[in-house]
């Protein structure tokens, strides 16, 4: 696990002053990420997205380290190029460094529009870590439903009205989509819990190639709460397993983080006003297929990890 002692003399890559909302999960998403890397050289490069375009206002930045701005489809396809001319740099001794590199992306630039460069950079085996950070829509242009938005969600384009109660789809399983690639490391985690997401960094930056983490970002301004609220909201979706905090390394499944007591899914859901029209009681049934469809992938998470456990 992550040493905090040691953590504390790592230098801050990512600087204050930057323009994210107050209670951004994105921002103490790659200021964690960031600390993790300590002072080992790393290129960072990142989709447009809440992230970039709010740390990196022309002509300023927040960044300290080498930083690389790409288009919304294709962060991943930037960071393995620079991988690769990296690779062919060091083989000439033109680079003596040991560098690292890391991509992020939110999710609509990972599990929609650059999940073609996501999956073509893990596939081809670049030694690079994606990052996704996951508020579940697409927040910076407009607050519209991706593929990581959850079934009843209000968004600009799925709102909840007379003949709909919000997005009316389960979201994708990124995580077993980018597991199926067969890379060596891929993870799930939450802002809500450093000692998690910073470990599960490092563990990622020392494997000799290809890395994922999917992190849940709550986002304040897409999900209307308070943003004092942002690290409750973070560990209520742990707590009850509407996102869950699991590693599989080299194929193995482990749940990383087990709720003392799985509470209800509505303790998550009062708390956001994208939730608010499900607690009409008109709308009560939908309440229970998320908490049926949350039962059935928690109790499918464990069953998964306990066949690793008993090979």
């Amino acid at each position: 696990m992550a040493n905090l002692k040691e953590l504390s003399k790592n230098p801050e890559h990512l600087t204050g002053g930057h323009r994210l909302c107050a209670g951004c999960g994105a921002g103490i998403m790659a200021r964690q990420a960031m600390i993790a890397v300590g002072n080992t050289p790393v290129v960072v490069t990142s989709a447009t997205g809440c992230l970039e375009v709010s740390t990196t206002v022309f002509p300023y930045t927040a960044w300290k380290n080498s930083f690389f701005h790409s288009a919304f489809e294709n962060s991943a396809a930037t960071c393995s190029g620079i991988e690769a001319a990296y690779k062919s740099l060091k083989k000439q001794g033109k680079i003596k460094d040991d560098i690292r590199f890391i991509a992020f992306g939110g999710d609509g630039g990972t599990y929609d529009i650059g999940l073609q460069s996501l999956s073509g950079a893990m596939e081809r085996g670049h030694r690079m870590l994606y990052i996704c950070y996951n508020n579940e829509a697409y927040m910076n242009t407009g607050i519209q439903r991706s593929g990581a938005t959850p079934r009843g969600a209000t968004t600009t384009t799925a709102p909840d009205g007379k003949a709909k109660h919000g997005k009316e789809q389960s979201r994708k399983d990124l995580t077993a989509i980018i597991a199926a690639h067969n890379i060596p490391y891929v993870a799930q985690s939450y802002i809500g819990n450093w000692n998690d997401f910073i470990t599960k960094v490092q563990k990622a930056l020392a494997v000799d190639g290809p890395t994922f983490i999917n992190v849940f970002t709550p986002c304040r301004l897409g999900w209307n709460y308070n943003p004092e609220e942002t690290m409750n909201l973070a560990r209520l979706a742990i707590e009850t397993c509407i996102w869950s905090s699991y590693e599989i390394e080299n194929g193995v499944y482990k749940i990383n983080v087990k709720p003392k007591e799985k509470k209800p899914v509505t303790e998550f859901l009062k708390l956001q006003g994208r939730f608010k029209h499900l607690f009409k009681p008109e709308n009560a049934g939908v309440i229970e297929e998320i908490q049926k469809e949350v039962d059935r992938n928690w109790e499918f998470l464990n069953k998964r990890a306990a066949e690793n456990n008993q090979a």
